[in-house]
């Protein structure tokens, strides 16, 4: 564990790995001895693949005193998997047409049939990795390599809200409309951000997704 400043607002702790099952069980980990502590100051604890952004108000616990409680807090068993029960989350999506004008083009890239494409996509139990990119987007691990694909090499400059996409060897869903390069092969409606919830994401880091296909 590396704990280093992220401005003048934040630690940034690195957990080391690549985007594994190892180094999520580690950040989750870690999240919960956060949550436990309960830590006077600190307004926000953000997860990457492999680090957590840790922010603070400096009026409330100056930095040095910061530091110390974090690796007080962050010592003992951080490399022991979290017991919390494992959320599943399917998400239903209707394939190709104008939610998803990319499938035939993933499906040409691989050479092989559209249903073929989808067949792929909903095969799996996806993991969140990290929310992120634009509030409760989901990086998801677990994608078929055989449908790894290249991102568009002039992204779009509006993606809309719903879009299933893959970019390189993730799929994700756009929660809300932005840019976007990924290739988009579907839709949902299911809301992955809504300000009005108590929990405005729906999805969070360590939860399961299954995509169902509701039709082309």
């Amino acid at each position: 564990m590396h704990l280093l400043p992220l401005g003048d607002k934040a630690f940034l702790i690195e957990l080391g790995g690549g985007m594994t099952a190892e180094t999520l069980s580690r950040v989750r980990a870690a999240i919960a001895r956060l949550d436990a502590a309960a830590i006077d100051g600190v307004t926000d604890v953000v997860a990457g693949y492999s680090s957590i952004a840790v922010h603070f108000e400096p009026l409330v616990a100056r930095r040095a005193a910061m530091e110390v409680m974090l690796r007080e807090a962050l010592q003992v068993h951080i490399d022991v998997a979290v017991t919390a029960t494992e959320r599943i989350v399917e998400v239903p999506v209707r394939y190709g047409g104008e939610g998803g004008p990319d499938l035939d083009l993933v499906a040409t890239h691989h050479g092989m049939s559209a249903d073929d494409v989808i067949a792929l996509h909903t095969a799996p139990t996806y993991t969140v990795h990290m929310i992120g990119f634009v509030p409760g987007f989901p990086y998801l691990g677990g994608l078929d390599p055989q449908l790894a694909t290249p991102r568009r090499e002039t992204p779009r400059t509006a993606v809309p809200a719903g879009s299933v996409g893959i970019g390189g060897a993730q799929t994700g869903v756009y929660p809300m409309e932005s840019p976007g390069g990924w290739q988009l092969i579907g839709h949902t409606e299911t809301k992955l951000f809504d300000v009005a919830r108590a929990a405005p994401s729906l999805l969070r880091v360590g939860d399961r997704v299954r995509f169902v296909a509701v039709g082309r």
